[in-house]
């Protein structure tokens, strides 16, 4: 009773209020799952294509309605009848039925959509959670939130450079605990700001996004809230990055043209993480800290930095196993991000994870910056046990969500919800 025997498609709009795609797989038994496909602002050149309809007379042409149509047309006739429970199997016809390396056919938005509403609905069908259903060893940890409360880069309009300051409270006894203190730190951060006042409008991830002096001051910033919250900063909340290089990298070249209109060369950008980590203390992890295309450099920051500190690659490795594999082989990063649309199927994410972690690096889970109340993230995060994961701060309704979500599964779990903790980073944390 679990064959696919319908496909729904509808355009909806994302928490910046552009379009994006949601999928209702019915199956056979009258179950149905429903997925609603994020979309980023700062993405790679290789992510698998996020199609769009390119008509100026309907949202700026970025409406989804061919995506919807293919959900609709073509992909229904090739999947109709499909065992959801059979995600491999499913999400194979889904690539074959594309027929391109990076599903510019059809769309990753369509492909995904589909793919991850039968997820939803062969779990329904089995009258288990998501993570339950998703989950190869029945092997669950509570992932550590690494909560994005600066926001700069293509974030935020104003000077900061660097895209996503973030906390990251490994040293909590557990996640709701976790999130209690990161709350607390957020808050005080705000009042922080306000006394010297700056403005406390959030971005697009729901960090706050002031004119500031220069991007140490947000360091500055982040390190007096921890404080001033009751925290140790470093030990029990740790202060995590995601500069997203690429998108300050140019002719070679990292210019900082909204703070003070610098350039550095790769090595000097290797430098000046290596000046950050010494001085300040308190980094657990380090995302794209140099472009995607900058993988001589991307070697270098490794082989001084990947034994002192998680390295992410996002946009370098854009969820896609092959490349991964390519980065593994040259020594590139220790640690990938994961996230579901960069390469658009369920199964594709999840042998993503599985490659990290037979090679020793760690797997993060994380959301978009234009995302929706769909929660799969947080199940994903669970049932693989990656131990982090990132999904903004603790404001806006699309990010608390996946919270929330958390909340939930810690408690469904109860003494089977291990936190994943201080030991998300034992490789490059000691003490």
């Amino acid at each position: 009773m679990s064959e696919i025997t319908k496909l729904e498609a509808l355009e909806i709009l994302d928490s910046r209020g552009n379009p994006t795609v949601q999928v209702r797989a019915t199956l056979a038994s009258g179950v149905t799952g429903v997925a609603k496909v994020p979309s980023g602002a700062s993405t790679g050149k290789r992510e698998a294509v996020e199609l769009r309809d390119d008509d100026p007379r309907r949202y700026a042409g970025k409406g989804v309605l061919k995506a919807v149509g293919h959900v609709s047309g073509e992909i229904q006739k090739a999947v109709k009848g499909i065992d959801a429970a059979n995600q491999q199997l499913l999400d194979q016809k889904l690539l074959a039925c594309d027929g391109t390396e990076n599903k510019s056919r059809l769309g990753a938005n369509a492909m995904l959509g589909v793919s991850v509403a039968a997820a939803k609905a062969a779990a329904a069908e089995k009258k288990v959670p998501l993570y339950v259903h998703l989950s190869a060893n029945g092997q669950y940890s509570m992932p550590v939130p690494m909560l994005n409360v600066l926001n700069g880069g293509k974030h935020a309009d104003n000077n900061v450079d660097f895209q996503e300051f973030m906390i990251a409270p490994a040293g909590a006894s557990s996640f709701s605990e976790a999130l209690r203190a990161a709350a607390e730190t957020f808050h005080v951060l705000k009042k922080v700001l306000g006394k010297k006042g700056y403005s406390t409008a959030v971005g697009d991830e729901g960090g706050f996004a002031p004119q500031l002096r220069s991007n140490e001051e947000a360091m500055d910033l982040l390190l007096e809230a921890i404080t001033k919250a009751g925290y140790k900063p470093g030990t029990e909340i740790g202060i995590n990055l995601d500069p997203a290089a690429s998108e300050f990298y140019e002719d070679g070249h990292y210019v900082f043209a909204k703070s003070d209109g610098s350039r550095r060369s790769s090595d000097e950008m290797v430098q000046l993480w290596d000046n950050w980590l010494n001085q300040y203390g308190v980094l657990f992890s380090l995302e794209d800290g140099l472009a995607e295309d900058d993988w001589k450099g991307w070697k270098n920051l490794t082989q001084r930095l990947g034994s002192k500190l998680q390295l992410v690659g996002d946009d370098v490795f854009v969820t896609n196993p092959k490349i991964l594999q390519q980065g593994i082989k040259e020594g590139i990063a220790n640690s990938v991000l994961i996230k579901l649309n960069q390469i658009g199927t369920v199964t594709e994410t999840l042998e993503c994870i599985e490659l990290a972690k037979k090679n020793g690096y760690t797997a993060v889970i994380s959301h978009r910056s234009g995302e929706t109340d769909d929660t799969t993230i947080a199940d994903l995060a669970v049932a693989t046990g990656a131990g982090q994961i990132k999904t903004g701060s603790v404001c806006r309704g699309e990010r608390v969500c996946k919270y929330n979500r958390l909340l939930e599964i810690e408690q469904e779990l109860g003494s089977k919800a291990r936190y994943a903790g201080a030991d998300a980073y034992s490789k490059w944390r000691k003490g």
